[in-house]
């Protein structure tokens, strides 16, 4: 079944005329994905790659049954582009942006309260079922089908670690980068709970990171899990009071060190890995 994208989502592309929007598109159908629809103002009747371009969102969907949009917009535009999806209508939006300022997030939030779609990101690599869609700029060749979910802050680590599952032959259900933005979309909490009710996932992977709250947010709900969970931290090595990452993350005290989320997270019952190739063995225990 898989989470949130399957051969069945079809995909609009806001800022599809763009470079990186043309380029992603491309990639997504070779793929396989279902791009039906890109959006950018003014160039409707225009086509990239086959796809036809419309001038708004709401246009695409009701041309193309487009339920998923994802987001290839500067910035300085891609809070209007996230309101946009929202208004439309949209089953999931993923905005892979990075840069967008914190008060600008804030209302985003505050109008996901009031809406139907669920956010990916921003500043995420996106959500790949293998085999089935991929919508954002994961690497294809590093997901493999099979029964782990994966879920993680980092799009990096992310590719890294996969390729090492995939090379091990250990395959992935679903594969979901919720961002490293302090104020994410779907969050650690919210991606566990679809995996706890997915039937093809049997065992989840949790990548987490130094800084902020969530993974031992995701310790109290893993605590109720049915399915096990391996876990691994980055940035243990990082020194106090010193900005890290992505996230932006920076470590006062025992708040957000790599300590503190890893005994979170074994206290909840999860397998915490001590290094990147120590994933591999952990889920093999597993699968």
């Amino acid at each position: 079944m898989a989470i949130l994208v399957n051969e069945n989502t079809k995909v609009v592309v806001q800022g599809i005329t763009g470079f990186q929007g043309s380029f992603q598109t491309k990639r997504m159908l070779e793929y396989g994905t279902k791009v039906v629809a890109g959006v950018t103002p003014g160039k409707a009747g225009m086509e990239v790659h086959g796809v036809p371009v419309f001038n708004t969102v709401e246009d695409a969907v009701k041309k193309t049954g487009a339920n998923t949009s994802i987001i290839y917009v500067p910035a300085t535009f891609a809070t209007d582009a996230i309101f946009e999806a929202f208004d439309a209508g949209l089953d999931l939006v993923v905005c892979v942006t990075e840069g967008i300022p914190l008060y600008d997030e804030m209302r985003i939030h505050r109008r996901l309260r009031e809406v139907k779609s669920m956010l990916l990101g921003p500043n995420c690599p996106g959500v790949i079922s293998p085999g089935k869609s991929k919508v954002g700029l994961l690497p294809d060749n590093s997901f493999t089908p099979g029964r782990l979910g994966v879920v993680s802050r980092s799009g990096t680590l992310t590719y890294q670690v996969c390729e090492n599952l995939t090379r091990a032959g250990i395959g992935q259900s679903t594969v979901v980068g919720i961002g490293g933005d302090p104020m994410p979309g779907l969050s650690f909490v919210d991606v566990l709970k679809m995996f706890e009710e997915d039937s093809e996932t049997e065992a989840v992977l949790l990548i987490g990171e130094i800084g902020g709250t969530a993974e031992e947010e995701a310790a109290k709900f893993i605590e109720n899990m049915s399915k096990p969970v391996i876990a691994f931290i980055a940035g243990r090595t990082a020194p106090p009071g010193k900005r890290m990452g992505h996230a932006g993350a920076i470590i006062e005290g025992t708040s957000g060190t790599a300590d503190a989320k890893i005994q979170a997270l074994r206290e909840a019952g999860a397998t915490v890995a001590e290094t990147l190739l120590d994933i591999v063995k952990e889920v093999q225990k597993i699968l």
